[in-house]
Order: C-alpha cells, then structure tokens, then sequence
C-alpha cells in the first residue's frame, strides 16, 4: 500500500514539478528582456522631427499627432488654426535594450530651438510650441534633469515644457513619413523655414552632448 500510495504522489506531482521547471526557463531566458517602451515630443513641424529619430538604432518607429489640447480626434487643419491647444507632437517607440531615454532627450534638444515661445523656426503658434510629454516618473526626472543641463548652455531662457503625456492622436495618414513620401517638398519646406541653419547657430556643426562629450 505504501509503495503504491508513493507511486500515486510522484504521479501527481511529476507534472507541478515540470510545470514549474518550465517556468523557471522561461523566466531565465526572459530576465534580460525588456518591453518597447514610448516617448513623446512636440518640437514645432512634425515632418521635420521624424527623420532624426528614425535613423536611431533602436527606435522601432515614429508616429506624427496631436497632443497636449483639449479637443477629440482633431484634423490638421483644427491644429494649425492654433484653437485646439494641440501641439503638431511626434511619438516615438523604443527599444531601452538598445537606447536610452537619455539619448532620445539628447537627440529632441539638438533639433530644436529651446528658447523661443509658441514657435520653432519660421512656424508660430503654440501649436509649434516645444514639449516633452513624459509617461511615467523617470521619464519625468530624465527630462527635468536634461533641461537643467541645456539650461547652462544658453543665456536666454530655455521655454520647452514638461508635461505628463496625455492622451495623443495620430495624424493623417499622409503626414507620416513625410519627407520619404515627398522628399523635394519636405527638402524645400525645411531648407526655406531656415531650420537647418538656425540649428547649426543654436547647436553647431557637431553638437556637445549633454553630458559634456561630443555625441556619436
């Protein structure tokens, strides 16, 4: 009775004992994986702020909206009038295997002009005001903290907000990924806003990372 009472148990055990060794596996081969996570940026025409982000290793894809206002599922055309209180913004998905937030904050300030109100280069309206919509609270400090750091490079007074992320509405369909889709007009539009040239006087020709040393 006692040899078949013991066979009874192992048999009833056998497959919480394997269950269990198959999730410890799992979990193993898991431990180092981490989850896409999002950024989001509003630094005046989105058009323009899609193709920096694009060639980073590690953004999986960017996404043109409408964030930070107080209207539904606006059109461009509602944005651009500026009564929305939407900023033409930018999301950005990411691998933090392979980037860091840090050095997406680095790449928004380098194509952006950080001291000027309601407006990025020759676009004016609030609707092209500078912001970092944070998602949770490291993005959050990251970001204050990056602010800090530009802060010391300029004497005027550095605008971007931060702001907690709310909700965000994806743009047009013909918006994304403008500059491949029209590649003269996006070239004309952004060489005629002077945004190239106001970057390089902001910025220079290779710009010092945050921390001081040259970005790769």
């Amino acid at each position: 009775m006692r040899k078949n009472a013991a066979v009874v148990l192992i048999s009833a055990l056998l497959p919480v004992i394997l269950g269990t060794s198959i999730v410890a596996r799992e979990a193993g081969k898991n431990a180092g994986s981490q989850k896409p996570q999002i950024a989001t940026f509003a630094g005046g025409c989105f058009w323009c702020m899609e193709p920096p982000f694009d060639k980073l290793e590690g953004v999986i894809s960017t996404t043109s909206g409408y964030t930070g206002g107080h209207k539904k599922n606006p059109t461009y055309e509602e944005v651009s009038s500026g009564v929305t209180g939407h900023a033409e913004s930018l999301r950005v998905a990411y691998d933090p295997a392979k980037i860091s937030y840090q050095k997406l904050l680095e790449v928004f300030w380098h194509n952006i002009d950080p001291t000027t109100p309601n407006r990025q280069f020759c676009d004016r309206g609030s609707q092209y005001r500078s912001a970092i919509f944070y998602h949770n609270e490291e993005q959050k400090l990251l970001a204050l903290e990056s602010k800090k750091a530009v802060e010391k490079l300029f004497k005027e007074p550095i605008v971007t907000e931060i702001l907690p992320a709310p909700e965000f509405y994806v743009a047009e369909d013909y918006h994304q990924d403008f500059y491949k889709k029209n590649p003269i007009r996006y070239k004309s539009y952004r060489f005629g806003c002077g945004r190239d040239q106001r970057l390089k006087q902001l910025w220079g020709e290779s710009p010092q990372s945050l921390a001081g040393s040259k970005s790769p």
